[in-house]
């Protein structure tokens, strides 16, 4: 790793790339650090480290929703529009013909995933300022709620752009980069409430190594699963056209263990994170109960939490992947399967894999998810990184080093002219 960033580094054009993108990093936390104006951050501290939807919001942002900044709705609006727009894809055909379209009809459906996030982060800003955040506004005129609006669907658009910007001029996918940045961003204080906790004795030295293996082999899994896929094997036929042959070639399909990345775990936690929402603006013995009962941590909370992961991986899944269609790409390029007829037989072939895949990466994505809650439950201890947090970091730092190591393997080729 540390030989392909020396590499990289004298590499003129990836120098700057890379230098762009840390720019950006530090424009994110400058934006961190500056507040909603009109609202007083410290009596809302509390409540966003609370077990719930906006909980898990505020650790994905890095601590700006607990703080309250210009970036306190963060990236999620623009993650919502995009799941929305991907399930929507399905659903109407005009989408569809546009996702098939290439680069001019993904165009139109990025433009329209940008509407759809002012949208989406009007929304939440309207509902933040006036229902979570109302007690907290100092001057509760109609200016002032108009003013931390327009603040905060100002802070996501931003941050939109930004993400955009990074992925035309910087290294790596730009939205994913932000989310890494949030998360890590938390990682020095993390550490700090260790150390408080070993400090006042709540943990031992012995029950902080074996937390750090341990989350060591859990990174080394989620490689494992990021990487992790099944080649099957294609070949096209020879075919002339005019006075040129075509195919005859070999190739083959590379099949993911995990297809669905890190969407089911955020769908999963937001689901199980909202009836604790709910339960916070309701003071009643029954809406206590029931949100003790699926406080984070809990029995039923990680059976539940784990239930969720693995629906949604097959969901997600199936709406990512669909063998009929890989299968009629094949047959209409004059590519087959060796041993399968061409059609029905390689789809339900092809099927056949994803299913077997995706049982194995689904089951695999819940453990990931769920093994960080069941250590911070036996230790005691203040886990830095959830199972989504771990996943996502792990992830995006792969991701970016294989774009490093492309862009590298692009200036080095020669080519066979001098």
């Amino acid at each position: 790793m540390l030989e392909t960033i020396r590499s990289a580094w004298r590499i003129k054009e990836l120098r700057e790339r890379i230098l762009f993108t840390l720019a950006m990093f530090v424009v994110f936390r400058v934006g961190s650090a500056i507040p909603v104006p009109g609202v007083d951050a410290s009596m809302l501290a509390e409540f966003f480290q609370e077990d719930t939807i906006f909980g898990f919001v505020n650790i994905i942002g890095g601590g700006n929703l607990s703080n309250f900044t210009i970036f306190a709705l963060g990236i999620m609006p623009y993650i919502n529009a995009s799941i929305i727009m991907n399930l929507l894809t399905i659903v109407i055909p005009k989408l569809k013909e546009w996702s098939q379209e290439g680069p001019e009809g993904k165009k139109k459906i990025s433009q329209i995933t940008r509407y759809g996030t002012i949208a989406i982060a009007l929304i939440q800003a309207l509902g933040l300022s006036t229902v979570i955040a109302g007690e907290a506004v100092v001057d509760r005129t109609t200016l002032s709620y108009i003013t931390i609006i327009i603040s905060l669907t100002a802070g996501t658009a931003f941050l939109m752009w930004m993400g955009e910007l990074i992925t035309e001029k910087g290294i790596g996918n730009g939205i994913s980069l932000i989310i890494f940045a949030g998360i890590v961003a938390g990682f020095p204080m993390g550490i700090a409430m260790i150390a408080e906790q070993y400090r006042f004795g709540e943990v031992n030295m012995v029950a902080i190594i074996a937390v750090v293996i341990i989350l060591l082999a859990l990174i080394i899994g989620i490689i494992g699963l990021d990487q992790g896929q099944r080649r099957v094997n294609v070949q096209y036929s020879k075919r002339v056209v005019g006075r040129k042959m075509y195919g005859g070639q070999a190739t083959h399909i590379p099949m993911k263990v995990n297809q669905a990345g890190v969407i089911p775990v955020i769908f999963a936690s937001v689901i199980l994170s909202f009836p604790q929402t709910m339960v916070s603006f309701i003071q009643h013995p029954v809406a206590q109960s029931i949100a003790q009962s699926l406080s984070w941590g809990s029995n039923l909370n990680l059976i539940l939490y784990m239930t969720l992961i693995i629906l949604f991986t097959f969901f997600y899944t199936a709406v990512q992947f669909d063998p009929f269609q890989v299968a009629g790409n094949i047959k209409k390029y004059g590519g087959f399967i060796p041993g399968l007829r061409p059609g029905r037989p390689t789809a339900d072939y092809l099927a056949r894999i994803t299913s077997r895949l995706t049982t194995a990466g689904a089951f695999a994505l819940a453990f990931v998810a769920v093994s960080p809650l069941v250590l911070e439950r036996m230790t005691g201890m203040s886990i830095i990184f959830g199972g989504t947090g771990l996943i996502i970091v792990v992830g995006v730092t792969l991701e970016t080093f294989k774009q490093i190591e492309s862009h590298m393997m692009m200036r080095s080729y020669r080519g066979f002219m001098k």
